[in-house]
């Protein structure tokens, strides 16, 4: 894909660990969201032994699962959505002007990056990060603008 100037945020970083005969030994995931604030936002989840190195898989991941979204004119989306993604649901709803992003850090941080200014979201089911972040990106791949939801219903005719 092109590569547009695209700005990265560091949704969450953790640590895990495996038990050796001589010690622990960790290992990083870093769940990183990209987006150009005008439409295009993705987010990958990298894995490495150091942050650094998983913060960088994190970017390339999510460079390559760039999604192009539909934004309204108060800067909100054209319609009510609900992504998914495991047992995670993310409720997405159109905002007025002046109502701002009314979410949790993780949708929060992907709407941001999409370019949305007014929003508000709910989450249902697990609040586990990396689901959540997976069903903000499905909620968001759902929208349609006006103009193609009337020419698909023209098609189904």
């Amino acid at each position: 894909m092109a590569d547009f100037e695209l700005e990265d945020k560091v949704i969450y970083i953790r640590r895990t660990a495996k038990t050796y005969k001589g010690g622990r030994r960790f290992r990083f995931g870093a769940m990183v969201a990209v987006g150009d604030r005008q439409g295009r936002v993705g987010v990958g989840l990298g894995k490495a032994k150091e942050v650094p190195t998983a913060v960088q898989k994190g970017q390339y991941m999510a460079k390559r699962n760039v999604i192009e979204v539909p934004i309204q004119e108060p800067g909100t989306i054209p319609h009510q959505v609900i992504g998914e993604h495991s047992s995670s649901r993310v409720l997405l709803k159109p905002a007025g002007q002046g109502t701002g992003v009314i979410a949790g850090a993780v949708p929060r941080a992907i709407i941001e990056l999409a370019g949305y200014t007014n929003l508000l979201t709910k989450e249902y089911g697990s609040r586990n990060q990396t689901n959540v972040a997976y069903a903000v990106i499905d909620g968001l791949s759902q929208l349609r603008t006006f103009e193609e939801a009337q020419a698909a219903k023209d098609a189904a005719i």
